[in-house]
């Protein structure tokens, strides 16, 4: 049986590393195709230290971290993803983010990702906050990297109440496994009002 918990503070910081580790396994493939570092991974998760609104709902098979996914209040969060709110009728400071979902791939099917969306939503209405978004990564459909059979995550995101938000894409960098140097994404913003 696989237990879900929702950590801050302490217990948020203790998961922080595991996290890193989780982060550098699981968007290692597609979509993402990151090829990431402990130390880029240390300096980005700094956020989750910072926010006193953050939120990390771990998954746990014992006491082993096989998933996570973490959220802030978007006002704390990279100037990046609030850069594509640019030109939209929604406040930031009435935003929640929800940034990585990452999940094992043994793991998956099994409802632990509406668990972390549950959790995360409930957070952002704890915290008084009316919308929910989140950023997916946009791939050419021809990518020479994109798995058979690959199917796209947008079915669930849609039962979940989420839309794409037009026009709303942010630009993120990482370095891809199949390239020497890192390089500019599109996120396309995803949101829900709560």
């Amino acid at each position: 049986m696989i237990e879900t918990r929702v950590l801050t503070g302490a217990a948020l910081d203790a998961a922080l590393d595991p996290l890193a580790d989780l982060r550098i396994a699981v968007f290692r493939d597609w979509p993402y195709l990151y090829d990431g570092d402990r130390e880029y991974e240390r300096t980005y998760l700094q956020s989750y230290r910072d926010s006193t609104g953050a939120i990390l709902v771990g998954a746990f098979d014992g006491d082993r971290l096989i998933g996570a996914a973490t959220g802030t209040p978007l006002s704390d969060h990279a100037d990046d993803f609030a850069a594509a709110f640019d030109g939209q009728d929604y406040p930031l400071d009435q935003v929640f983010y929800c940034a990585e979902s990452v999940l094992l791939a043994e793991y998956r099917g099994h409802g632990i990702g509406h668990r972390f969306f549950d959790a995360r939503e409930d957070h952002a209405r704890r915290l008084g906050l009316r919308y929910c978004a989140f950023c997916a990564v946009q791939r050419p459909a021809d990518h020479p990297l994109k798995p058979a059979g690959y199917r796209p995550l947008d079915p669930f995101w849609r039962r979940r109440g989420y839309t794409p938000l037009p026009g709303s894409v942010a630009w993120f960098g990482w370095k891809d496994i199949d390239q020497t140097a890192e390089t500019q994404h599109p996120l396309q913003v995803w949101i829900r009002s709560l």
